[in-house]
């Protein structure tokens, strides 16, 4: 019989591609690691790795395990909580991953409300950028990814296997600097910005950011690239170069030295919450979804 913990073990395996390494993500010792592993292959009656001095590799018996091991724990997961609130429990753990705009925006006013509607319910954040959060959400890492697609992108089927909950649509806008010919115009098409240098932001807003320009007939000159937003409006409000944000990335700091300008035609990005749909029914889950929904529509 397979055992949820001897799955989380060979996954753990399989990433990190060490017994050793693998104990210490799941705070446990080397040999018990060990121990799992060959009883879980005891259990299935084929080996599930092969070992050569140093290195790990899974069998195929093992690489179709792991395929089916995240769909198996998340659903043990939803089944665990389900049944907590149904026996009236009243508590649950919501593992949220948030991009930076997003932690500092709408998470706050979201875990706000759903602390004061739920005290018992517990939510961790950690951040990370789509398609990272994506990948954390199938991997069975989080419960609640908060993540953006720009509209008219390819791979609008990229989230067809998940749950989709669209919070907000949200509106880019130029940043420039005080001094800049363009700061107090009412609106700029991204062409009037072509001969300055540009800052740039995260590598899908970065790869957002060419494609615009070239739709506009000319290729941004990157000085600078970062993926912090206040290191962005600090660079901008040095005079260093340009940039393009999202307004919710706007809203997160203080753009000292720096002004914003509409951009004529808009460019769009629309921001959702994803989760699995076994994990879409778990009480803590829904409700942390439904608080990030009222908050995209403040």
């Amino acid at each position: 019989m397979i055992e949820a913990r001897h799955l989380r073990v060979l996954r753990a395996v399989a990433t990190t591609g060490s017994f050793s390494a693998a104990g210490r993500e799941l705070g446990c010792t080397q040999p018990a690691v060990s121990q799992q592993m060959k009883a879980l292959e005891a259990a299935v009656g084929t080996p599930l790795l092969v070992r050569t001095g140093r290195e790990m590799r899974l069998t195929q018996a093992g690489d179709a395990l792991v395929r089916h091991a995240t769909g198996i724990l998340a659903g043990l997961t939803a089944a665990e909580e389900e049944i907590a609130a149904i026996a009236g429990l009243r508590a649950g753990r919501v593992r949220l991953v948030s991009f930076p705009s997003g932690s500092s925006t709408l998470v706050p006013t979201a875990l706000a409300a759903l602390r004061a509607a739920h005290p018992g319910t517990r939510v961790s954040l950690e951040e990370a950028e789509p398609p990272r959060s994506v990948e954390l959400l199938r991997q069975g890492d989080c419960d609640v990814a908060l993540a953006f697609r720009y509209e008219g992108a390819a791979g609008a089927a990229e989230w067809e296997d998940l749950v989709v909950r669209p919070l907000l649509t949200d509106r880019l806008v130029a940043l420039v600097p005080e001094r800049h010919r363009l700061a107090r115009a009412g609106s700029v098409a991204i062409g009037d910005l072509a001969g300055d240098p540009w800052i740039a932001g995260c590598p899908r807003c970065r790869g957002q950011l060419v494609q615009v320009c070239e739709g506009a007939g000319f290729t941004p000159r990157i000085d600078f690239a970062t993926d912090d937003y206040p290191a962005v409006v600090g660079l901008v409000g040095a005079g260093l170069g340009v940039a393009v944000l999202p307004q919710l990335a706007v809203e997160s700091v203080r753009p000292r030295g720096a002004r914003t300008v509409e951009l004529e035609p808009a460019v769009r990005r629309e921001i959702v919450a994803l989760t699995l749909p076994d994990l879409a029914q778990v009480p803590a889950v829904a409700a942390t979804i439904e608080e990030l929904v009222r908050a995209g529509a403040r």
